[in-house]
C-alpha cells in the first residue's frame, strides 16, 4: 500500500499525494455535491474496514465529517478505537492508524473506553458535539451503540445548562474569523454562518430544543458544502478559505456565472445560517428562563404597537390582527415595533407575513411610510429586524430592487459589507445625525438608497437617481422630495471628493459647490449622510483630518448660500512672514515652511517629509513679500509621529538648500519605486482661480508628492497648490498649476513628465 503514496521530505504524504490514495488506494472518488460525498463515505468505511481485524469489546467510531457521511475530497479522517478494556489496544490501534498515515491522510484519533468517552464529553462540551456524529464504521455493534445512545442521552439532558459556555465560544470563534456575508475571503467553516455554525444547529436540533434545521438551513448547508468540495477540487488540497484568484474557478466548478455569483450565494446561505443560529440560541434562553421560573403560567402578552404584541420575549401578532384581513403596512409596522423594543420577530410571525400580507399598493398608504421612517430612525435594532424581515421574502415587497442589491459584493476594500447591509448600515448611521437636519426623514431615505445605482452600468452616483427616484416616488413622496432624494443619490459623493482633492481656499472650489447644492438644507443632509456613508463603509472610510476637511468645506460653502459672498481666502501664518529665513513650524498635523523665494521648495518639503515617514494630505505654495511658503497637512504613514527634533533639523537643512539631504531623499524615493495599477493624468478646465487642475490616479507610495512636484518643477510648472486623496492602495492627487490653459504640447509634456516620475 505505502509503496503507492508518493511521500513529501518530512517523510509524510502531502496533501497532493493525496490523490493516488483517492485513485488507487482507497478508490474514493471526487466529485462535488452530495452523492459524491457520500460515495467518499462508502469507500472511506470499506478502505477502513480492511484495517480493524473481527474481534469482540472493539468498535471503531467515525464522528465528524465520516462519522455525517460528508467527506470533503481533502478532509480529515476523525475516529476514535472504542473497547471495553480488552487486552492489546495500544498494538490494535497502531495497527489501524499506521496504514492511514501511509496512505497520506490527516488523521484525528483517540483510543478509550465509553466510560472514558462520556468522561471526556461532560468536561469538553466540544467532544460531546462531536459524539452527536458518531457512527459504526467495523467492529462491535453493542459497543458502539452503548456510546452513541448514551451520549446522545446526556446531551439532550445537559444542552440547556452547555449551550451559553458554548455561545461564549462560539462569539470568540466568530470575534476573530468574521461574518462570511461580508467577506471577500471568508473561511467557509470557521467564520460565521459557515459550516461550523450548521455543527452547532445540528446539536440543538439534537437536543430537541426547537427544529433548527429547517428546509432553508438544509439547503444552505448543501450549498455551503458544495462550495467547499469545489474549493478543494480546485486549490488540489485541504483549504477552506475562499480565496480571491479561486473564486472563479470555484463558480465554474459549481456553474454559476462567475466569481461574483459565488460570492453572492454563498452571502445568502451564510446569512441563513446565522440567522437560524440567532433563532436557535434565543429559543434556548426562552427553555432556560423557563425551567428558571418553575415552570407555571405561560408568559404575559404585552401589547407593544398597534396589532403587535410581546410573548416570552418575541414580537408576535395581536390576536385580533390574525382574524382580520390584514392591511399591507402590517409588515412594515412589525419590523418598526422589533427596531424600536429591540426584540425579535417570532419565526412564526415572520411565515405568517410573507405567506399573508398583501403587497403595498403604489404610492403607499401614510401609515406604511411612517413606519419605514421609523423603522429607518430606530438606530442599532435597524439592522437585526431588516435582515430578519429579508430571510423571509418581506423587504422585497418594500423594495423590488432590492433583489438585485442583496448580498452584492463590493471589491474595494475600505468597504466591510456587501451592498445591502452596507445600505442598511448607513441609515443606520445616519439616525445619528437627524436632529442636525430639518428633514430627518429623507435623510433616512437618502441613506437607504444612495448606493442603489451599484451594480448598474456606469457612475452609480448617476445611474441610480431614476432608481432612487422611482422607489421614492413609489412609497408616495410628492414630486419635490422626491426630486431631493435624486440630488442626495447624485451628490453624495461631492463633498468628500471635493474637500480632499481640492483647494478649499478657491473661490472657484466654494462656488462649485454651492452651486450643485442650492441650499443649506441640502448641504446639511449631504453632510449628514457622507458622514453615516463613511461610518457605515469601514474605518478606512473616515479620519479625522477628512472630517475636519469636509466640516471647512461645509463651513465655506454654507457661508457663500447664506450670504451670496464667497469667504476670503486665509492669510498665511504672521510667524512665516517674520524673523530671519528660514522658518520652520511643526503644529499639530501641520508643517509649515518659509524659505527664500526659489523654485522646488514643495518638492523639497513633500520629500522631507516622506523622508521621516509622513504622509502630506494637503499642501500650499504661494510667495508673499519675497518669501516661499509651503504649509502642509500630514499624518504618520505608520501610525506613530516621527520625532520633531531631526525633522526640523532636516526642513532647515534641506530648505536651506543641503545637498546632502537632497541626495537622501533621491535615494529614498527612487528605492520606494514599485508596482501598481497603471496611472492615469486628468486635466480640469475653469476648476481654480488663474490654476489649471492636474489629478493624478495612481497606485498609492512613499515619497509619490515629492517626485511628482520635482517632476512639475523640472518641466517648467509651478504648482500653487496640492490635494492627496488615498482611497485604499490607490491615490488621486490634485495639482493646481499656476497659469492659464496650456496647449496641448504643454499638457502632454506635463503629462509624460508626471507619469515618467510614478
Amino acid at each position: 500500500m505505502t509503496s503507492l503514496i508518493k511521500k513529501n521530505a518530512s517523510g509524510h504524504a502531502g496533501d497532493g499525494d493525496v490523490n493516488l490514495l483517492i485513485n488507487e488506494v482507497v478508490g474514493v472518488p471526487g466529485g462535488i455535491g452530495e452523492s459524491a460525498r457520500l460515495g467518499r463515505a462508502s469507500a472511506y468505511d470499506t478502505f477502513l474496514r480492511g484495517l480493524l481485524p473481527s474481534r469482540e469489546g472493539v468498535a471503531l467510531i467515525a464522528v465528524g465529517g465520516l462519522g455525517r457521511r460528508q467527506c470533503a475530497p481533502y478532509g480529515d479522517l476523525d475516529l476514535v478505537l472504542l473497547h471495553a478494556g480488552v487486552p492489546g489496544t495500544d498494538e490494535l490501534a497502531a495497527s489501524v492508524w499506521y496504514p492511514i498515515w501511509d496512505a497520506g491522510l490527516r488523521l484525528d484519533h483517540s483510543v478509550r473506553t465509553v466510560s472514558e468517552a462520556l468522561s471526556v464529553a461532560q468536561d469538553d462540551v466540544k467532544v460531546a458535539l462531536g459524539l452527536l456524529d458518531a457512527r459504526l464504521v467495523a467492529g462491535d455493534q453493542t459497543l458502539a451503540d452503548a456510546l452513541i445512545r448514551t451520549a446522545a442521552d446526556h446531551w439532550r439532558r445537559t444542552a440547556v445548562r452547555h449551550l451559553p459556555g458554548l455561545r461564549a465560544v462560539t462569539e470568540a470563534r466568530w470575534q476573530a474569523h468574521g461574518e462570511l456575508a461580508f467577506l471577500l475571503e471568508g473561511d467557509l467553516k470557521e467564520a460565521a454562518g459557515g459550516l461550523r455554525d450548521v455543527g452547532l444547529l445540528r446539536s440543538i436540533s439534537a437536543a430537541g430544543i426547537t427544529d433548527a434545521l429547517r428546509p432553508a438551513v438544509r439547503a444552505a448547508h448543501l450549498r455551503l458544502l458544495d462550495t467547499r468540495d469545489a474549493l478543494h477540487q480546485q486549490v488540489g488540497r485541504r483549504v477552506d478559505r475562499l480565496v480571491a484568484q479561486e473564486r472563479d474557478g470555484v463558480a465554474a466548478l459549481l456553474a454559476l456565472e462567475d466569481g461574483d455569483a459565488l460570492l453572492r450565494r454563498v452571502a445568502g446561505d451564510a446569512r441563513t445560517v446565522s440567522h437560524a443560529l440567532d433563532d436557535a440560541f434565543r429559543a434556548a434562553d426562552r427553555l432556560r428562563s423557563g425551567r428558571s421560573r418553575g415552570g407555571g403560567a405561560p408568559p404575559a402578552r404585552r401589547p407593544v404597537a398597534r396589532d403587535v404584541v410581546e410573548h416570552d420575549g418575541e414580537l408576535v401578532l395581536a390576536r385580533t390582527a390574525i382574524g382580520a384581513r390584514p392591511d399591507p403596512s402590517l409588515s412594515l409596522r412589525v419590523a418598526a415595533a422589533a427596531a424600536t423594543t429591540r426584540l425579535p420577530i417570532a419565526r412564526a410571525t415572520c411565515e405568517w407575513l410573507a405567506a399573508y400580507c398583501p403587497p403595498l399598493p403604489a404610492p403607499w398608504p401614510a401609515d406604511a411610510r411612517a413606519a419605514l421612517t421609523t423603522l429607518l430612525g430606530a438606530g442599532p435594532g435597524l439592522v437585526p429586524a431588516w435582515e430578519t424581515c429579508d430571510r423571509y421574502g418581506l423587504v422585497d415587497n418594500w423594495l423590488p430592487e432590492w433583489t438585485r442589491l442583496r448580498s452584492l459584493p463590493q471589491h474595494n476594500p475600505v468597504h466591510r459589507y456587501t451592498l445591502d447591509r452596507h445600505l442598511v448600515q448607513t441609515a443606520h448611521e445616519a439616525s445619528r445625525h437627524a436632529r442636525e437636519v430639518e428633514r430627518p426623514d429623507l435623510l433616512l431615505l437618502g441613506a437607504l438608497l444612495h448606493d442603489i445605482g451599484k451594480g448598474l452600468p456606469g457612475d452609480h452616483s448617476t445611474v441610480g437617481v431614476p432608481v432612487a427616484q422611482a422607489a421614492a416616488t413609489r412609497i408616495g413622496l410628492p414630486p419635490t422630495e422626491v426630486e431631493l432624494i435624486g440630488t442626495l443619490v447624485r451628490l453624495h459623493l461631492l463633498l468628500p471628493d471635493v474637500a480632499t482633492r481640492r483647494d478649499l481656499a478657491d473661490p472657484v472650489t466654494i462656488a462649485s459647490v454651492a452651486e450643485s447644492v442650492g441650499d443649506t438644507g441640502t448641504l446639511d443632509l449631504l453632510h449628514a449622510l457622507v458622514r453615516a456613508d463613511a461610518a457605515a463603509t469601514g474605518p478606512a472610510a473616515w479620519s479625522d483630518w477628512k472630517g475636519r476637511l469636509v466640516a471647512e468645506l461645509v463651513g465655506r460653502v454654507r457661508t457663500a448660500l447664506d450670504t451670496g459672498v464667497l469667504p476670503e481666502p486665509p492669510t498665511p501664518d504672521p510667524a512665516l512672514l517674520a524673523g530671519p529665513l528660514p522658518v520652520v513650524h511643526l503644529t499639530g498635523d501641520r508643517v509649515s515652511v518659509a524659505a527664500a523665494d526659489r523654485r522646488g521648495l514643495l518638492a523639497t518639503v513633500a520629500g522631507c517629509l516622506a523622508l521621516h515617514r509622513l504622509e502630506v494630505i494637503s499642501a500650499d505654495a504661494s510667495v508673499v513679500d519675497g518669501r516661499a511658503l509651503v504649509e502642509c497637512r500630514v499624518q504618520p504613514r505608520y501610525g506613530l509621529p516621527p520625532d520633531p527634533v531631526p525633522l526640523r533639523a532636516d526642513l532647515r537643512r534641506a530648505v536651506g538648500g543641503d545637498v546632502s539631504v537632497t541626495q537622501r531623499l533621491r535615494g529614498r524615493a527612487l528605492a520606494a519605486r514599485g508596482g501598481g495599477a497603471a496611472p492615469r493624468v486628468v486635466w480640469h478646465r475653469e476648476a481654480a482661480t488663474n490654476a489649471v487642475l492636474l489629478e493624478l490616479r495612481a497606485a498609492d507610495a512613499a515619497g509619490l508628492l515629492y517626485r511628482v512636484a520635482c517632476a512639475l518643477d523640472e518641466a517648467g510648472a509651478l504648482v500653487r497648490a496640492a490635494r492627496i486623496s488615498t482611497l485604499g492602495a490607490d491615490v488621486v492627487d490634485a495639482f493646481y498649476l499656476v497659469g492659464g490653459w496650456p496647449d496641448d504640447a504643454t499638457r502632454a509634456r506635463l503629462e509624460a513628465a508626471v507619469l515618467a516620475a510614478v
